[in-house]
C-alpha cells in the first residue's frame, strides 16, 4: 500500500495555528511511519518569560501519532485522540524538535486488536527536545482506533 505523499501533509504547514505557533514539519520517512516536527523560538511563540510557550509546545505534539496511524491503517478505521499530557521538564529557550514514530509493527498490532476487539487504545510517547538534546517537555498520548464496519455480533 502507497502512503500519502509527504509534499501533500506538508501542507499543515500552512494551517493558520501552525503558522501561529512557528510549528513546520520538517521531514517524515517514506513509509509515513516517522514524521519530524519542529518550532524555532519566535517572538510570537515566546511566553511572558521569553520561553518557549507550553501552549505551543504540546501543539506541535497534537496531530502526529493519529496522522501516521490514519496513513498506516487507511480509510477503513477511524482514528481519534483521546487523552493527553504533558510534562514541561525545562524551559524551551532555542529551537526544539520532536521525532514522532510509529513502526510497521506495531500498526499491524493494532489493526489486529481493532479487529478482533473492536477497538484499540494505544498509547504513545514523545520527547521535545532542544538543538543541544536536552529534554524540554515528555508528551504522552492515548488514542482511539475501531474499525468503521465493526459490528460485536462479528465476535459472538
Amino acid at each position: 500500500m502507497a502512503g500519502p505523499d509527504i509534499r501533500r501533509f506538508k501542507m499543515i504547514n500552512w494551517y493558520p495555528p501552525m503558522i501561529g505557533a512557528g510549528i513546520r514539519v520538517i521531514g517524515a520517512s517514506d513509509d509515513f511511519t516517522e514524521i519530524t516536527v519542529e518550532m524555532k523560538l519566535r517572538w510570537w511563540n515566546r511566553n511572558i518569560v521569553g520561553t518557549q510557550f507550553g501552549g505551543s509546545l504540546y501543539m506541535m505534539c497534537d496531530p502526529f501519532f493519529m496522522a501516521i496511524l490514519m496513513a498506516g491503517l487507511g480509510k477503513d478505521y477511524i482514528v481519534w485522540d483521546k487523552a493527553a499530557a504533558i510534562q514541561f521538564v525545562k524551559p524551551g529557550r532555542k529551537t526544539v524538535r520532536a521525532i514522532f514514530h510509529i513502526p510497521p509493527e506495531e500498526i499491524a498490532r493494532i489493526r489486529q486488536v481493532a479487529d478482533t476487539s473492536g477497538k484499540c487504545e494505544p498509547e504513545f510517547e514523545v520527547d521535545v527536545v532542544d538543538t543541544d538534546g536536552l529534554v524540554v517537555a515528555h508528551v504522552h498520548k492515548t488514542l482511539y482506533v475501531r474499525r468503521k464496519d465493526f459490528r460485536r455480533s462479528e465476535t459472538s
